[in-house]
């Protein structure tokens, strides 16, 4: 009990913390949008007083989560190049040479003047590098009915993730169990979790988390904001811990030797003229395979703290990377990438995310398409197994690209060519130095050491299943492994 209540207070104290932060240095200065300043605020704030039956912890995180944010009138979600949204670190990209292309509804860089796509991959995997992720539509979700409604539309085991650990999970259609959207949840503190989805998915999952939480009235509270114009910033590679400490100014404020992977920690980065440390929440993970950090940056000092980073490592060590080596390096990590790997029809066992179904959920259920699920789960043997499944491929001659036909040719074909799946991303690998890909294939031909021929440009290649990550995972972690699954 003692644990507990420490615990709380250790959350009540930052949230504190952040909200006087924000207090400061959001309200009391104006953040331009065209001729004028405009903050929005949310029309849940007063209702939010009537909410008496929750702790004090929740009623602080959702003070701190209905703060006012700034609203851009030229936010959109479409992918139109005249009317795209902007990240905290658009000026940013431009000074430093970012090539910018739409990208799920923004204007991202794909690479930098300085790195051509594959020079940026190399210098990732052998040094450290930044990306901006501030697209990724960033929520809180909390109240009494937290919990219940998230192990309702996902199937983690959520009452039992202690404080500041994450998950990675998936958002769960009803019935069908097919994936909404491929997410991140980490509990901050008792009924209160930080969820990160895709930007492309942004409408559909606002529309769905809108629609779920309707549904769950009665079986308690549950309030949920999207965090608009907080920056979000991944530092990836080898380097990035020591140059993490350093940016924080020194070892002593950050334990990183025991902040594991899938583990987060709120930080205070004192930056020049902020009249309070600026609270970052940094969570130990990523998207491209090696050790590094995601960093939740509240609005306003996204391009301060980005610039920070860059300055205290210096050019020889640290570099921007784009949305170009940020694919190839997920796509050798075995990631997938929502819209191609994954998608509404795609179960999470199809997949090969079975690691997502926690082992009390798998006998207990209760969650999203469990029926379709949990019988996906269960041996070929006795009646069990998807139809379909996601495997890795090395890919002889050009490499293959997504929307290829993958087809097998056996004796029981007669020698023909049978379309046996599809390709969903593909791509030289720079670190390999041979041509990888992704797939959805039928079941029986998934097994690693599989020969299949792919249809690249008209012409049949071979190419031989084998398993992921193409390239070893290494995340800081407690244990000896790699990436689960």
């Amino acid at each position: 009990m003692k644990k507990a209540i420490a615990a709380d207070a250790i959350v009540r104290k930052a949230q504190y913390d952040i909200f006087q932060w924000t207090k400061t240095n959001l309200t009391t200065r104006s953040i331009a949008v065209g001729s004028q300043s405009l903050f929005k605020p949310n029309p849940l704030l007063r209702r939010r007083r009537h909410h008496r039956n929750l702790s004090s912890s929740n009623l602080l995180c959702q003070f701190v989560s209905f703060s006012p944010l700034p609203y851009f009138r030229n936010a959109s979600t479409s992918s139109d190049p005249n009317n795209l949204r902007r990240t905290g670190l658009y000026e940013l990209h431009i000074a430093k040479g970012g090539k910018m292309v739409p990208f799920a509804g923004y204007s991202m860089p794909v690479q930098y003047s300085d790195l051509s796509v594959g020079e940026s991959h190399v210098w990732t995997r052998e040094k450290a590098s930044l990306f901006d992720v501030g697209h990724m539509v960033q929520h809180h979700i909390s109240g009494t009915g937290a919990t219940a409604l998230l192990e309702k539309i996902t199937p983690s085991s959520l009452s039992v993730l202690p404080p500041s650990h994450s998950t990675l999970s998936c958002l769960l259609h009803p019935v069908t169990g097919g994936i909404v959207d491929d997410t991140v949840i980490t509990r901050i503190g008792p009924e209160f979790f930080y969820v990160v989805t895709n930007a492309a998915c942004r409408e559909k999952v606002s529309a769905y988390l809108a629609e779920q939480i309707e549904a769950h009235k009665g079986e308690g509270d549950v309030v949920w904001n999207v965090l608009e114009g907080w920056g979000l910033i991944a530092l990836q590679g080898p380097s990035s811990a020591t140059l993490l400490n350093n940016a924080f100014g020194g070892s002593d404020k950050i334990d990183l030797k025991n902040l594991y992977f899938g583990q987060c920690k709120q930080v205070y980065l004192d930056l020049p003229g902020s009249a309070y440390p600026v609270p970052v929440l940094v969570s130990r993970g990523g998207y491209t395979g090696e050790d590094g950090f995601e960093l939740s940056i509240p609005p306003g000092v996204v391009e301060k703290v980005t610039e920070h980073f860059l300055e205290s490592a210096g050019p020889d060590q640290l570099r921007l990377a784009g949305l170009g080596a940020r694919d190839s390096l997920r796509l050798e990590a075995g990631m997938c990438l929502y819209g191609h790997d994954l998608d509404d029809s795609t179960t999470p066992v199809e997949a090969g995310l079975s690691w997502v179904v926690h082992k009390d959920r798998r006998i207990a259920g209760g969650f999203h398409g469990d029926d379709v699920i949990l019988r996906q789960l269960r041996p070929v043997k006795d009646g069990g197994g998807p139809p379909r499944r996601r495997v890795g491929m090395i890919v002889s001659g050009a490499p293959a690209r997504e929307g290829a036909e993958v087809v097998a040719v056996t004796a029981e074909t007669g020698g023909e060519a049978k379309v046996i799946g599809n390709v969903t991303s593909g791509c030289p690998s720079p670190t390999l130095g041979k041509n990888i890909a992704m797939a959805y294939i039928e079941s029986g031909n998934h097994k690693a050491g599989t020969e299949v021929g792919v249809m690249v440009r008209g012409r049949l290649r071979t190419a031989t299943v084998v398993k992921m990550p193409f390239v070893a995972s290494k995340y800081w972690k407690q244990t000896a492994g790699t990436a689960p699954g």
